[in-house]
């Protein structure tokens, strides 16, 4: 059949968007398709966080590629799982056999089923003995999908990801659905007009504002004058998923680019023809999706976010009654701080930057001011302050140090770290950070000088550290140690 296709059409790699209830197995499946794929990857190296990742499949004798966008699990980023559908060519529902359907995955499947797009019911969890497939794909059927071999032609597959069972069966099944819907054919092509799609978008401090897209028609190209949101720019570079530098990227790519003046919003589009009206993915967006928050407000909030999309979802997620003075991606600066001073404001930040000296600013203006990783204490907080319970919301930062050297023991790794300033101390908790990159957060339940245990080390002296869980970190990280 592919060879038939490929004979009179082009077939460009799909784009899968990846939704469904969170813990129920995106990423495993994700890690588990990236080790599947054929092309070439540095060893050791650690994939790019650029929203989206592309993989290569030997199918039917033919070399495919297929690019995954990795859309958030959480309740409150469903605005950026519609996105991800809308740009995207299929869709993997995910559902654990499990634990069956649950709220994410209901909100999913009319996600997917508003945006038109064929897809595939994926159960996640098959090598559990708990598992019931059959029971997981009644529940399904209840909730609209029709099932092939239940009376529809939606296709369901069962997989596990740890033992990679039916993982290439998975890539086989999402290029014979593009196939079958004949996603590609003459209506695009690389010669023509660009037309991409930002899936994230972000201000880097250093590099300035940069952006994931999909290229849907079209090619993208290095040194290219391109427009949107209104703004005119040129696109500096174009990278992977791989941190690989490219020239070009066509149809069905995920690259992320920078050059533009500012942080362009999440589902609009860019071309390279100015003036062409071309109606946003977030203007498609069903309105029921979610619900944003009223205007009048009585907590006024600074908020800050590592990137576009999640500052979008988090605003609309938000308690009716906060009041967003200022809304931006990056660190939390000592402008901030200052502002929420005169405001009376809040500064949260979710996945950003604290730097120690900001932190101190903090504590001595007496702002209220903290980072989370987790959207629902995020949310939950926020709501305790507007039933008008106390919140302990300054982060204080014990010490930081930097990461001088990684060694091997039993599974896992030893951090050697150089204390730059204040203490580190065995079961604090850590975030390491990379530039303006946040990599994780763990806490250390290890710390040794040679093969002496220790309590606390301070400013200026050396010493092992062990985390949990482990992190990619590499040389030249830096370790922030915080309440």
């Amino acid at each position: 059949m592919a060879n038939q296709a490929t004979s009179h059409t082009k077939l460009f790699p799909p784009v899968v968007a990846v939704l469904g209830h969170v813990d129920h197995g995106k990423t495993t499946l994700l890690d588990a398709i990236r080790d599947t794929s054929i092309a070439e990857r540095e060893h050791g190296g650690i994939t790019q966080k650029i929203g989206a990742s592309s993989i290569e499949v030997m199918h039917e004798g033919s070399k495919r590629a297929i690019a995954f966008i990795d859309t958030p699990g959480h309740e409150a980023f469903a605005q950026m799982r519609s996105r991800g559908a809308y740009a995207a060519d299929i869709g993997l529902l995910i559902v654990s056999s499990v634990d069956g359907v649950m709220p994410q995955t209901r909100e999913s499947i009319k996600v997917l089923q508003g945006s038109k797009i064929p897809f595939i019911v994926v159960l996640t969890k098959s090598d559990l003995p708990t598992k019931n497939p059959e029971k997981v794909k009644g529940q399904v059927l209840r909730e609209g999908v029709m099932l092939e071999g239940m009376g529809g032609d939606v296709p369901v597959i069962e997989v596990a990801s740890k033992t990679k069972k039916n993982i290439k069966e998975l890539l086989d099944l999402i290029l014979l659905v593009q196939e079958l819907s004949n996603a590609d054919s003459s209506t695009v092509s690389p010669s023509h007009p660009l037309r991409a799609i930002v899936i994230e978008s972000r201000l880097d401090q250093k590099a300035g504002p940069r952006a994931t897209v999909v290229v849907k028609d079209g090619t993208i190209k290095v040194r290219q004058d391109a427009y949107c949101d209104n703004q005119q720019f040129r696109i500096r570079s174009l990278m992977n998923d791989n941190g690989a530098s490219l020239q070009d990227a066509t149809i069905g790519a995920a690259v992320e680019i920078l050059g533009f003046l500012n942080v362009p919003a999440v589902g609009s589009t860019i071309t390279d023809v100015v003036n062409v009206e071309v109606k946003t993915v977030q203007e498609q967006i069903p309105k029921a999706v979610y619900s944003p928050a009223a205007d009048q407000t009585e907590l006024p909030v600074i908020l800050l976010a590592d990137s576009q999309g999640s500052l979008e979802a988090i605003k609309y997620s938000l308690p009716e009654k906060v009041k967003l003075l200022e809304q931006k991606t990056g660190e939390v600066t000592e402008s901030d701080i200052m502002h929420a001073k005169s405001t009376g404001a809040l500064v949260i930040g979710f996945n950003s930057k604290i730097r120690p000296d900001v932190a101190k600013l903090a504590r001595t203006e007496k702002v209220l001011c903290k980072n989370y990783t987790i959207i629902y204490e995020l949310l939950s907080e926020l709501a305790d302050v507007m039933e008008g319970k106390a919140l302990s919301l300054i982060e204080e930062i014990y010490g930081t140090a930097k990461i001088l050297a990684k060694f091997p023991f039993e599974k896992t790794f030893v951090l050697g770290i150089g204390v730059v300033d204040g203490r580190i101390a065995r079961g604090d908790k850590i975030r390491i950070v990379r530039g303006d990159n946040l990599i994780g957060e763990a806490q250390i339940n290890s710390l040794r000088i040679g093969k002496n245990p220790i309590n606390k080390v301070e400013k200026g002296n050396e010493a092992g550290i062990i985390i949990t869980p482990e992190l990619d970190f590499e040389v030249g990280d830096m370790v922030i140690s915080h309440e």
